[in-house]
């Protein structure tokens, strides 16, 4: 295998002498004599056979072959830094990678601080993070593929903190037959239509949620085609508030006049599959979600109870 010539250190004091302006500043910058850094350098532009500085007036600079060579040794640099943090999170024991499973349902503008303020926490540790649909969190957490999980009800066999609750609503759009009909909706109205529902991404027990028994469904994979979907009328749906409330205001979507269960709600649940084992990498993340979740419950607008009527 081939051998590389120069060292990190060497470019490490290339990149401290443009820095800070020349070899003398850089010894000190460094704690390094002067003749150090000089040697140093000199080695340097040896093992490549180019010269990498020059002087421009009391200021040493890159040529135009140095400016190359350290603009691609910087990114190595960075690299090794990233490398030797990881070993000291290792080392004080952070996981090397945290697997989450986050429920559909789990609001975006929660879930992307939470997972900004864990890199910010943890930069050395990987997340891989499954989207999953009702019981798609469950099979996670049973199969030992994850050590964490967002899901919509707390597992046999595992405990679980709340997060929040989530409000679904009947909604169709404008111009569906159901809002033609002009009074109270009841069950053999919804029956006659189609209606659209999510897929369950769990296999061991799938479960088959929010199905009326209409004559016919379509059921879809993303919250975003149930929604596109019922926007387009071609079905109605039970839709999360969160998601479509910006519809509903600009008139996209038209909650339904059901007599009875035009609003539901599903509580989020975090689970941790193994609690007295969870390193501290998958416990800072934890932390991340219930702090974020608390501040999306705080700043949530509920579905007003007058909407249905209108």
């Amino acid at each position: 295998m081939k051998q590389a010539r120069t060292t990190w250190e060497q470019w490490q004091v290339l990149q401290c002498i443009v820095s800070e302006g020349g070899f003398a500043q850089a010894a000190k910058a460094m704690h390094r004599s002067q003749s150090s850094v000089s040697y140093m350098v000199a080695q340097l532009q040896e093992q490549l056979g180019v010269a990498l500085l020059q002087a421009q007036g009391r200021r040493m600079v890159l040529t135009a072959a140095g400016e190359v060579l350290l603009r691609d040794a910087q990114n190595v640099l960075a690299a090794s830094l990233r490398l030797e943090e990881k070993a000291r999170s290792l080392l004080q024991g952070w996981e090397a990678e945290v697997r989450l499973a986050v429920d559909s349902l789990f609001p975006t503008p929660a879930l992307l601080p939470a997972l900004g303020q864990f890199a910010s926490h943890c930069p050395s540790t990987r997340l891989q993070m499954h989207e999953v649909v009702m019981s798609g969190a469950d099979d996670a957490l049973h199969g030992g593929q994850v050590e964490l999980a967002v899901a919509g009800r707390v597992p046999q066999g595992f405990l679980g903190d709340w997060l929040l609750d989530a409000e679904f609503v009947a909604c169709a759009a404008p111009q569906h037959p159901l809002h033609a009909l002009g009074r109270p909706l009841g069950m053999d109205d919804l029956q006659q239509q189609v209606q659209v529902v999510l897929r369950d991404s769990g296999q061991r027990q799938p479960r088959d949620e929010g199905w009326l028994g209409a004559w016919q469904r379509w059921t879809v994979s993303q919250p975003e085609t149930a929604i596109a979907a019922v926007e387009q009328g071609f079905a109605f749906g039970w839709l999360a508030w969160h998601r479509i409330a910006d519809s509903v205001a600009a008139g996209r979507l038209k909650p339904l006049p059901l007599a009875h269960g035009a609003l539901r709600k599903a509580g989020l649940y975090l689970v941790l599959a193994d609690p007295p084992a969870a390193g501290p990498a998958t416990l800072q993340l934890a932390d991340c979600l219930r702090a974020e979740a608390a501040r999306w419950r705080a700043q949530y607008q509920a579905y007003p109870a007058t909407q249905g009527a209108k």
